[in-house]
């Protein structure tokens, strides 16, 4: 067609063309033409270079235009390839709303993990320093997380060498972009979150079921600037509760209460009159301020429950906490005051609890602070990136039945390197689980060295 349309307008331009020189033939032919006539001429030959100029323009027009539609088709990259969904994919990602674009991401169960080991010089230990510390193989774990429609999954499963135990295993459904609802094994709402602590060996608190703690039950949360509030129901621990179908009540990750000691009775015995957790009602309400570089959270904590037997109810208990979570530029500090009691009918100075594959025993009433305080180095050392440098400080006093006071101090560095990340831990204790102690012993200060390094995929 563009063709055609070339072959028309030339054809013009030369009949218009060939005007001119007829026009002077006939001018040498008849001199003898009145100047009426030449005048005539003169005006007919203005109008036809008009009309030529015209055609002229519309022809540079046109090859302008077919040039453009040329160069268009020769920019196609690749036009020998056939195009797949992935590049259509990039072509409109313009098109797509962010929103769509951020759920379609999120659709599916992706698995992720890590692999730890460690190494632990012990001066409580004769024997581990005697072979001057021990290498041991720490964990396996695989996470799964993702959303399928609109209800969204997350789950954690842990192998240790003696054991292997669910962290957590929750289904959440999304009110909107601030509120959710989780249902299944899911983390109570106490204190600093999701740690009181920045070490390996989290804060003393850890180890009376009061940090990073899961149990069953539904939990909503409201995630919103500059408030949180979460609301939980807890029917009873990870482990089913005091008549769990489980074969060792030991075998968790979270410390749970497993029963009642009785005068006599062992720090590590198994417990002789089983007991557990139930019917947990567990709020925590955070405001956070941002005046500056500074952002600090403000929050307070607390639940209730009750303590069943087999066949009874048995008592109940209680905790509550004042907590605070500050950030500038790259220090964080944290600080948090609590206190807890477990009220058993007919009294008891001491509960069993289980957890990591053994026994052991706290009291059944104390008061705990800690006080926390890291330093966020980033580094271009070869493939290390990033230094946290820290202190955790917890201590556990006021127990009941006149028990000796908890006191840890870990002093330590977190190294980050690509999917590696390596603590580097010394503790100083007295009376503190992993440190040579237990909550409701009566123990001398110990000292342990703790290198621990795992690769997260």
């Amino acid at each position: 067609m563009h063709k055609s349309i070339r072959c028309t307008l030339g054809a013009c331009v030369v009949a218009a063309l060939s005007v001119p020189s007829m026009a002077a033939a006939m001018d040498a032919g008849q001199s003898s033409a009145s100047s009426q006539e030449n005048s005539a001429t003169n005006i007919r030959m203005n109008a036809m270079q008009q009309q030529i100029d015209a055609l002229q323009k519309q022809l540079d027009a046109m090859r302008a235009a077919q040039a453009a539609s040329n160069l268009a088709a020769n920019k196609t990259p690749l036009s020998s390839a056939p195009v797949t969904a992935r590049d259509a994919a990039k072509t409109s990602v313009a098109k797509v709303k962010p929103k769509q674009q951020a759920e379609k991401s999120d659709e599916g169960i992706h698995i992720g993990g890590a692999m730890r080991f460690q190494y632990s010089y012990e001066d409580y230990n004769r024997g581990n320093v005697q072979r001057k510390g021990d290498a041991d193989f720490d964990i396996f774990r695989l996470n799964m997380r993702g959303k399928v429609d609109d209800i969204e999954l997350q789950a954690e499963w842990r192998w240790f060498q003696y054991m292997s135990a669910i962290k957590f295993a929750w289904l959440g459904y999304d009110f909107s972009k601030t509120s959710q609802l989780q249902v299944g094994i899911t983390r109570i709402p106490f204190g600093n979150q999701p740690y009181d602590s920045h070490s390996y060996f989290f804060s003393s608190n850890y180890y009376l079921g009061l940090e990073d703690t899961y149990h069953a039950g539904a939990e909503y949360v409201y995630a919103g600037d500059p408030w949180n509030v979460q609301l939980a129901f807890f029917k009873n621990d990870a482990m089913g509760g005091v008549d769990g179908y489980v074969s060792n009540r030991s075998n968790s990750y979270s410390y749970n209460v497993v029963g009642v000691r009785q005068p006599g009775d062992g720090i590590f015995d198994n417990p002789s009159h089983p007991i557990g957790s139930a019917n947990t009602s567990a709020a925590r309400v955070a405001y956070t301020f941002k005046p500056g570089d500074v952002k600090l959270e403000l929050g307070a904590s607390a639940l209730y429950g009750s303590l069943e037997s087999p066949a009874a109810s048995v008592g109940n208990y209680h905790a509550y906490a004042l907590h605070m979570n500050a950030d500038y530029k790259r220090w964080n500090v944290q600080a948090q005051a609590s206190r807890y009691h477990y009220q058993v009918d007919g009294g008891a100075d001491r509960l069993a609890v289980g957890a990591y594959a053994f026994y052991d025993s706290i009291p059944a009433r104390a008061d705990t602070y800690t006080f926390n305080v890291k330093y966020h180095q980033p580094v271009q050392w070869g493939p290390i990136h990033s230094l946290d440098f820290y202190n955790d400080y917890s201590l556990v006093t006021h127990k009941s039945g006149l028990l000796p006071s908890t006191f840890m101090n870990d002093l330590g560095v977190g190294v980050s390197a690509g999917d590696l990340y390596t603590y580097f831990d010394f503790l100083t204790a007295r009376n503190q689980p992993f440190v040579g102690g237990s909550m409701a012993g009566d123990g001398a200060v110990e000292h342990r060295v703790n290198v621990n390094f795992g690769f997260y995929f």
